[in-house]
């Protein structure tokens, strides 16, 4: 029976098996997300508010200043957050921009965080120039099927996306993909993102899978909403195809409510975005966050200095 096709609680008994396999599961990766470069973005993706085709009003901004991304990360580590992830609204880095990247991912990492980009595509020597400043993971999402992809953008090819994917894992920079649900895409192109995704040479490492934010003045701004329970299936059938790859709960987390989050944790998601923005989207903030974790027994990941620091400091008290 194709897993899409399996009754709810019998696919969440899978996927909570898979996911105790290859990870605790009280343990959920935190990260949290900045726009470092905003607005101005040179494609049509139908739901993006960056886009250049949309009136949005979304003010533009420029590369932001390293100091400032670093005051961002202390702040992120400071609420909990293990992993720092940038993202920019660019088609490619500008070279004159690359030498700027490199020191924001060398301040992220000296704080003891993980670092992580979104910059579309990387053009020369660029992934490896990163790579080499201590990028861990480089964020290029699929968005959908390949079938449904030129519906959704046209100024880029979805080989392009794969292509991209290629020299990343060859620059020896770990791999976030996923995909947005909610663009008009049926369960067809849903199966079809995730099938993708698992017959890559090397899955991703993590795979955020987000719903559309509906926004006004952009193409899919009417587009129907998605039934939890139906989220809650792509969340589980990620864990079970995707196996030792996080699946991360990215946009719209902030309109779900305790019991479809719970949900989507009991299938297998394991990793969330922190903080109160997300790119140009609210999230939710890190308190609320902490109350869910109790509430549902949850743990925020420790980075690697503090596990080895509160492992150490269990030996001194034994």
């Amino acid at each position: 029976m194709p897993l899409f096709d399996k009754p709810l609680l019998e696919m969440l008994f899978e996927a909570q098996t898979v996911h105790r396999q290859h990870f605790d599961q009280r343990q959920v990766q935190v990260s949290t997300l900045l726009s470092i470069k905003t607005g101005a973005f040179p494609e049509d993706c139908k739901y993006c508010l960056q886009g250049s085709s949309d009136k949005t009003g979304l003010e533009s901004k420029r590369l932001m200043q390293v100091a400032q991304v670093l005051e961002a990360a202390r702040k992120a580590k400071a609420a909990g957050s293990t992993r720092f992830c940038m993202g920019a609204a660019w088609k490619n880095p500008h070279e004159r921009d690359v030498p700027y990247l490199q020191q924001m991912v060398q301040g992220v990492k000296a704080l003891g965080m993980e670092t992580c980009m979104m910059l579309s595509m990387l053009d020369g020597s660029q992934d490896e120039r990163l790579a080499q400043a201590g990028l861990d993971y480089c964020n290029h999402n699929l968005d959908t099927s390949p079938e449904f992809y030129d519906s959704i953008v046209t100024t880029r090819s979805y080989q392009e996306h794969l292509d991209t994917l290629d020299k990343v894992r060859d620059a020896g920079i770990k791999v976030c993909s996923g995909g947005i649900v909610r663009l008009g895409d049926i369960a067809h192109d849903r199966a079809g993102l995730l099938v993708q995704l698992a017959n890559l040479p090397k899955p991703p490492e993590s795979v955020p899978i987000s719903i559309l934010v509906k926004v006004k003045c952009t193409p899919l701004a009417d587009n129907e909403d998605i039934d939890p329970f139906d989220f809650i299936c792509i969340i589980a059938v990620a864990g079970i195809m995707t196996l030792a790859s996080y699946a991360r709960l990215s946009a719209v987390r902030e309109q779900m409510n305790e019991r479809t989050q719970a949900m989507c944790f009991m299938a297998g998601a394991n990793s969330i975005f922190y903080g109160c923005k997300l790119l140009t989207m609210s999230n939710p903030e890190e308190d609320k966050n902490l109350r869910l974790f109790r509430k549902l027994g949850l743990n925020p990941q420790q980075t690697a200095t503090e596990y080895g620091n509160n492992q150490q400091q269990q030996i001194l008290t034994e």
